[in-house]
């Protein structure tokens, strides 16, 4: 399959300038073009954007980093990509990629859509979407990330044997997320088409997270794969 651009009317984020301090800035003026993954290279040559031939995990609304530097972490056998569009994260997360001297981690700044749209098929091992923005009020739930589009996308993109991880918050939006994967054709939700998994080792737990916890708010995890394919 040849990859393609996806075309998306309805942001499914707001960009907030948000305060950087200058070690931040430094990082976007100096690390960013280091560590910049563009979907226009991707498009045009994979192979040479990732010349290792790691497994490539992407995470979506990677915010200040904190899951994607664990995993890179503890994980020098595979490729992660960072996908942010906020400054200020993307910031922290260069600096510390060079304070932990990682070399299979980073980043893309913009919206994970291009991204996934440049990609060939069946490329990814993993994406992760960890608490994106719930958009609680029902006139702004189209602005939703995960519905029917991305699944499509991220269908023809993951790898046969590839796991999407999903964790919200927000039970609403949990519980859509759910029913639209039971739904969609393609997919398997591995816990059961109306269970949760259990919290899967990929995801650390973040200072967003705690403070859900602390706050007494119980957490949805999904994980879903392609279907085997005949």
């Amino acid at each position: 399959m040849t990859a393609t651009p996806p075309h998306r009317a309805v942001r499914s984020f707001v960009l907030r300038t948000g305060r950087r301090t200058p070690a931040q800035e430094r990082a976007l003026a100096d690390l960013l073009p280091r560590y910049r993954i563009d979907p226009q290279q991707v498009r045009s040559d994979c192979p040479a954007v990732f010349p290792a031939r790691r497994p490539l995990h992407l995470e979506i609304g990677s915010g200040n980093g904190e899951n994607a530097l664990a995993l890179a972490t503890r994980r020098p056998d595979l490729e992660l990509v960072a996908s942010e569009v906020h400054l200020p994260g993307l910031g922290h997360t260069l600096l510390e990629i060079e304070r932990l001297q990682l070399n299979n981690l980073r980043v893309h700044d913009g919206d994970a859509l291009d991204l996934l749209g440049a990609l060939p098929a069946q490329a990814l091992t993993a994406v992760y979407i960890f608490f994106p923005d719930p958009w609680p009020k029902k006139r702004h739930q189209k602005r939703r990330l995960l519905q029917a589009p991305l699944l499509d996308l991220l269908l023809s993109r993951c790898h046969q044997h590839g796991r999407v991880f999903f964790a919200s918050d927000d039970q609403d939006y949990a519980l859509a997320v759910r029913d639209l994967v039971a739904g969609a054709a393609g997919w398997c939700n591995l816990a059961g088409p109306q269970a949760w998994a259990p919290r899967p080792h990929a995801r650390c737990v973040t200072r967003f997270e705690q403070r859900a916890r602390d706050a007494g708010r119980p957490i949805f995890d999904l994980v879903f794969s392609p279907q085997p394919r005949a």
